[in-house]
């Protein structure tokens, strides 16, 4: 059996809330492969994002273990733990808020080759314009300031900004929600062909569980913090087995399977 790139045990993480101590995540455990794309769905509060925070070592857990390329990724510290966060990034939801506005697109790329001593300084602007070429923006869009382009081309410059460090994950929180349809799926797109490039595994979280159909190989389904069926997502999606996955399913848009453009 091929070994895995991340594996999630026992996640547990409650948070106190207005006197309340409530379970944002509980028990949860999944794996995730190498070049594999793995979607999280669930209703808002289900424990999505909480996730993909303790998976980022923005909070941490109080319970359970997480390996990542064979590691211990809860036991890493300080210096050690920044450098090996080049191989774990992440794509937000809103494309605007994840940059500072008033940046330049070059600035928001150069940031991690810096910052993960990447490429020599005067290599850097080489090395944006190779960035922006692989997300299918032209290297003129380096001078613009980020409020300046729009948020489709925001959504490019923060997945070239992502796989500037050479990860082997990605998350993608929401990644193409807040996106036109026509955009969105270029995006899609877009990721499917930096995955069979470079071999990235997504962990994919979104509520919109027809387009994880398209996209995933495998799904999580969450309700209020616990993942209560998951496996091959065409499976469970055309077929879903919680009262969750079906709601959710009776909630989305009709999937128009032979008009679907699924990615491989």
């Amino acid at each position: 059996m091929a070994e895995k790139l991340l594996t999630v045990s026992g996640l547990a993480k409650r948070f106190g809330r207005l006197g309340a101590d409530i379970a944002a995540v509980e028990q949860v455990g999944f794996d995730l492969g190498p070049a594999e794309t793995l979607a999280l769905v669930g209703p808002s509060g289900s424990g999505k994002s909480t996730i993909a925070r303790l998976l980022l070592r923005l909070i941490e857990p109080d319970k359970g273990s997480i390996i990542f390329e064979g590691e211990d990724w809860l036991a890493l510290r300080g210096s050690v733990l920044r450098a090996r966060r080049a191989r774990l990034q992440m794509v937000f939801q809103d494309p605007l808020s994840a940059f500072n506005p008033r940046t330049t697109v070059s600035g928001a790329l150069e940031d991690p080759l810096s910052i993960h001593a990447m490429v020599p300084r005067t290599m850097r602007p080489q090395a944006v314009s190779a960035l922006l070429d692989r997300v299918g923006l032209p290297s003129s869009l380096a001078s613009r300031a980020i409020h300046e382009i729009s948020g489709g081309q925001r959504q490019r410059v923060a997945i070239a900004r992502a796989i500037a460090t050479k990860p082997s994950l990605i998350v993608l929180d929401e990644a193409v929600s807040a996106l036109d349809v026509s955009v969105r799926g270029k995006i899609l797109e877009l990721l499917g062909d930096l995955q069979r490039q470079d071999r990235i595994a997504y962990l994919f979280i979104s509520h919109d569980i027809a387009l994880v159909r398209a996209f995933a190989r495998r799904v999580a389904i969450l309700d209020a913090g616990r993942i209560v069926e998951q496996g091959e997502a065409r499976a469970v999606i055309d077929a879903p087995q919680s009262a969750v996955g079906k709601a959710l399913l009776a909630a989305a848009p009709r999937l128009h399977r032979d008009k679907t453009k699924e990615i491989p």
